[in-house]
């Protein structure tokens, strides 16, 4: 006997115009000249040599990946992602679904992060139409596509609107392709279904994205660099939104992740950043380094040269670089980002910083500015 399921569209959904929102990207944005001002010493001294080894990965063509969490953006960060991709110093960000949503709702209206406890209790948490609407259809044609997570959101932001296929045309496709290319049939018969409970037009879908220039996404999008989410089932709030398709997270994730084992696979003599994030990137990175490690081994080759900084709030006594890894009855052998990246292989390095002061320091230190005051 089945378990009953909860149907989504008993829900309310309330227009995001509603929803007071905490954080304006036109105000609280950084700027790349912003000063790191809580820095130690020491710490700077490990940034400068984070910079070093960037700046030779980069001269070997190398990978530099930069995966945080979703904070890196509520933190108005944008401007110095978008600053390290445009001058090359980074060749891949990754983040988890909440970073792929702020940076959305920044683009889209200007600002993003609600109050949690006051919308649970009035059941209004995540329950919005344009966030939920847009992201999920995004995801949905994307699929159809063939393209990533981030690559989808970031092309709808890019060209401020979505491409909606005539339904007919789609269905021809979709009979067309079903022997030779299941999973693409099924990707256009899931958009099918969606055109029509929706009553979509087919043409241009106009979304205007008036602050895109702070979009992440579509600056990646923009330069042809990979951006990829790794959402978790139900962890954001675009499952509350009845649009929302399983099929469609899955196929633009699992691209994503296959571009971003892609680029592991590129990092011997290359930099691997992790920027406050304890459990996505450390869960995706040592998967896809074991798959690149598998088919280096196979050609005679191996990653050992490869850089790992870890960065978060966290502090830490432990010297993972003297000491190894911590027994089990130490409390640093409880955090799990360190210790896995410690496992990893190559130079691993933790630095307790703030996601801000992390990356203008580094900035600085790569393009040789001194901070303005």
């Amino acid at each position: 006997m089945a378990h009953q399921k909860f149907n989504r569209n008993n829900l309310s959904v309330k227009k995001l115009a509603e929803r007071r929102s905490r954080i304006f990207i036109e105000n609280d944005y950084v700027p790349v000249t912003a000063s790191s001002s809580k820095i130690s010493q020491q710490d700077k001294k490990i940034i400068k040599v984070t910079a070093q080894k960037i700046i030779t990965a980069r001269q070997k063509q190398k990978s530099v990946i930069l995966a945080f969490g979703a904070h890196t953006i509520k933190n108005g960060l944008a401007p110095v992602l978008i600053a390290l991709i445009r001058d090359g110093w980074v060749t891949h960000l990754a983040t988890n679904g909440a970073g792929i949503i702020h940076d959305w709702e920044f683009a889209y209206q200007g600002k993003s992060s609600e109050d949690v406890r006051e919308n649970v209790r009035n059941g209004r948490f995540g329950i919005w139409d344009e966030t939920g609407f847009f992201i999920n259809l995004a995801l949905i044609t994307g699929a159809y596509e063939d393209l990533g997570y981030g690559e989808a959101i970031g092309k709808m932001i890019f060209n401020e609107g979505l491409n909606i296929p005539e339904p007919s045309l789609l269905a021809d496709e979709a009979k067309e392709i079903m022997e030779t290319n299941p999973d693409q049939a099924a990707a256009a018969v899931d958009l099918l279904g969606v055109i029509r409970k929706n009553d979509l037009d087919p043409g241009f879908l106009s979304i205007p994205h008036p602050y895109k220039d702070y979009s992440v996404q579509s600056s990646a999008y923009e330069l042809k660099i990979p951006f990829t989410g790794h959402p978790m089932f139900g962890h954001d709030i675009i499952y509350t939104h009845p649009i929302n398709h399983g099929a469609a997270v899955g196929r633009t994730a699992l691209t994503d992740f296959l571009y971003f084992s892609e680029s592991v696979l590129n990092l011997e003599h290359g930099v691997y950043m992790s920027l406050g994030s304890a459990v996505m990137s450390p869960m995706i990175f040592e998967k896809s380094l074991s798959m690149a490690q598998n088919v280096e081994i196979q050609s005679n080759r191996h990653i050992d040269n490869h850089f790992i900084i870890v960065v978060d709030m966290a502090k830490s006594e432990w010297d993972w670089v003297k000491n190894g890894e911590p027994p089990v009855d130490n409390s640093s052998y409880y955090m799990r980002y360190c210790k896995t990246f410690h496992r990893m292989g190559g130079e691993m390095h933790y630095l307790t910083a703030d996601n801000k002061d992390f990356l203008l320091e580094l900035y600085h230190n790569l393009n040789g500015e001194k901070p303005l005051l």
